[in-house]
C-alpha cells in the first residue's frame, strides 16, 4: 500500500535530467521517436551557453570591438552614454537576458507538461526523487552541465571574485581585473575587457594560452595578444588581499587589481545525483566512467551522458551532437526496435573569437605522427586581403598525410578566422586531398587565398619527398 505522504510516481520510457542544450536535444529525439519523455531540470532555465558561456562572451567581445573602434575614431570623447565602456557593458547584458530568455521561453513551449523543475537523485537504478516527486523510468540521459572551477584559496575571498557564471551579474566595469586561467573563455574575456579598457593581467600554470598545442601557433598569438594584455604563463599565481584591492604575485611579478575572474575550467554537475545508488561506476574523483563510442555510463544501469557533463568536447555543437548520440543509445536500451545507429562523430572544431580568431580543425598537432606529415604554411604578409585588413600577422598552417595527401588538420590565428575554419573542417571530415581542395574555387582578394597558399606549399613538400 503507497504512503499517504507520497504523490504517485511518474512514470515514463527515458527521463532526461538537465534541460540545457544536450538535454533539449535529447529531448527531442526521443520525441520523435514517440517515445515518452520527461525532461527534469533544477533552474534557471535558458543553458549555459546562453545564460553565462558562448553568447554573453561574444557579446562583450562585440562591446570591445566597438569601444576600441570608437577610442580611435574620436579619442577626445564621445557625448552618447550607451557609447561608453560601461554603456556597451550594459548593452551586451542585454543581448545576454534577451538570449537567455528566448531559449528559456522554447524550453518551456518544447517540454510542456512534460517538464519538471527541481533537484533529481537517483534512488535505484530506475527511480529518480525530484523535489519528493518519485520519478519512474526505464533509461536516463544526464545531461546536467558543468559549474565553474573554484579552488578554496580564491573561494576564500568572497565578492572580489567571480566566476564565469557570476561575471555578467556585474553591475559597472572594474577598474583592473586579475583573469587566473588562460584557456578559451580567459583569453576571450581578458581581450574583451582590455578592448574597454579594464587593465587586465591574466595568469596561467600553463605556458599556452586557450590550449593552442601547434608552437608557431602560440608564437603568433601571443606576439598579437601581448600589447592588449599583460600575460603570465608557466608560473602559479598567488592572490591576498591588500586593503581594498587585490595583490596578485607569479615568481618575481606583481600586480593590483580590483577584482579576479577565476576562469580555471569547469567541473561536470554529478555529484548531487547520488549516481552510485543506480549502479553507476564512480572514479576516485567521484567522477562516472563512460564510454566514449556509446556515451553510456559503466554500470548495469541504461544511464547515458551527454553535454558538459562530459568534459571531452565542451562545445555547443558537440553538446547538440552527444544528445542526439546519448538519446539514441536511450532508445537502443529499450531493446524494442529502434534501428537508428548512434551517430558518429564530426570533426573537431574549436574557435577561440579573439580577433584575430585562434582555431584548431581536425586532429591536433600533438596527435601528429611528424614522419608521416607535411605541414603547409601560408602568411598573412603573403596575402592580400590581410594585408588591406592590417593583419599581416595572420598564420594557416594545414596538416596533410604525406603519403596520400588527405587533409588532417589545421591550426590558425587570423581575421575572419572562424570562417576559414568551418571550411577547413569540412574538408576534413569529406578527408579532401590536397589535389582536391587546390581544385576548387579561391575568390581574389580573400582570406581563404591563405588556404590555397598552405596547401600549395604542402603540395611542394610532397612532390619534393616523392623525388627524393
Amino acid at each position: 500500500m503507497q504512503r499517504p505522504d507520497l504523490k504517485p510516481a511518474i512514470t515514463a520510457d527515458i527521463a532526461v535530467i538537465g534541460a540545457g542544450t544536450a538535454g533539449l536535444a535529447a529531448f527531442s529525439e526521443i520525441s520523435r521517436a514517440g517515445r515518452s519523455a520527461l525532461l527534469i531540470d533544477r533552474g534557471p532555465l535558458g543553458t549555459t551557453c546562453a545564460r553565462v558561456g558562448c553568447m554573453p562572451s561574444k557579446a562583450v567581445l562585440h562591446a570591445g570591438e566597438q569601444w576600441a573602434t570608437l577610442s580611435r575614431l574620436a579619442p577626445a570623447g564621445l557625448p552618447s552614454a550607451s557609447r561608453t565602456p560601461d554603456g556597451l557593458w550594459q548593452q551586451a547584458r542585454a543581448t545576454r537576458d534577451l538570449l537567455a530568455q528566448g531559449v528559456a521561453e522554447q524550453t518551456v513551449a518544447q517540454a510542456g507538461d512534460r517538464l519538471i523543475m527541481g533537484e533529481a537523485r537517483f534512488l535505484d537504478a530506475q527511480t529518480l526523487d525530484v523535489g519528493g516527486q518519485h520519478i519512474c523510468a526505464k533509461a536516463f540521459v544526464i545531461a546536467t552541465g558543468s559549474r565553474p572551477v573554484l579552488p578554496k584559496f580564491l573561494a576564500d575571498l568572497g565578492a572580489r571574485v567571480v566566476t564565469t557564471d557570476t561575471l555578467f551579474e556585474l553591475n559597472k566595469l572594474p577598474r583592473s581585473i586579475g583573469i587566473l586561467g588562460l584557456g578559451a573563455i580567459g583569453l576571450e574575456m581578458g581581450l574583451a575587457l582590455a578592448r574597454l579598457g579594464v587593465h587586465v593581467v591574466a595568469g596561467d600554470l600553463k605556458s599556452t594560452p586557450a590550449g593552442i598545442t601547434d608552437p608557431e601557433i602560440r608564437a603568433r598569438a601571443l606576439e598579437l595578444f601581448s600589447p592588449e594584455l599583460t600575460s603570465w604563463l608557466g608560473h602559479p599565481v598567488e592572490v591576498e588581499i591588500v586593503g581594498d584591492a587585490l595583490q596578485m604575485h607569479s615568481g618575481e611579478s606583481s600586480a593590483t587589481v580590483d577584482l579576479v575572474l577565476a576562469a580555471l575550467g569547469r567541473q561536470p554537475n554529478v555529484d548531487q545525483l547520488d549516481l552510485a545508488r543506480a549502479g553507476v561506476t564512480l572514479d576516485s574523483h567521484g567522477q562516472p566512467a563512460v564510454d566514449a563510442a556509446s556515451l553510456r555510463a559503466a554500470g548495469k544501469a541504461a544511464i547515458f551522458l551527454a553535454g558538459d557533463v562530459t568534459p571531452d568536447r565542451p562545445l555547443m555543437h558537440e553538446a547538440i551532437d552527444e544528445g542526439v548520440m546519448a538519446a539514441r543509445g536511450a532508445l537502443r536500451s529499450l531493446d524494442d526496435g529502434f534501428e537508428k545507429a548512434v551517430p558518429h562523430r564530426r570533426a573537431a572544431i574549436s574557435i577561440v573569437f579573439s580577433n584575430p580568431d585562434v582555431a584548431a580543425v581536425g586532429m591536433a598537432y600533438d596527435q601528429l605522427d611528424m614522419s608521416r606529415t607535411v605541414i603547409g604554411t601560408a602568411q598573412g604578409t603573403g596575402n592580400g586581403r590581410s594585408r588591406i585588413l592590417g593583419a599581416q600577422g595572420n598564420l594557416v598552417r594545414v596538416y596533410v598525410d604525406r603519403h596520400t595527401g588527405v587533409l588532417l588538420g589545421a591550426g590558425l590565428v587570423a581575421v575572419q578566422g572562424e570562417h576559414l575554419a568551418h571550411a577547413l573542417a569540412w574538408a576534413v571530415q569529406r578527408e579532401d586531398t590536397v589535389e582536391n581542395l587546390l581544385a576548387m574555387p579561391y575568390y581574389h582578394p580573400s582570406i581563404e587565398e591563405m588556404l590555397q597558399s598552405a596547401l600549395k606549399d604542402a603540395a611542394k613538400q610532397m612532390a619534393a619527398n616523392r623525388h627524393k
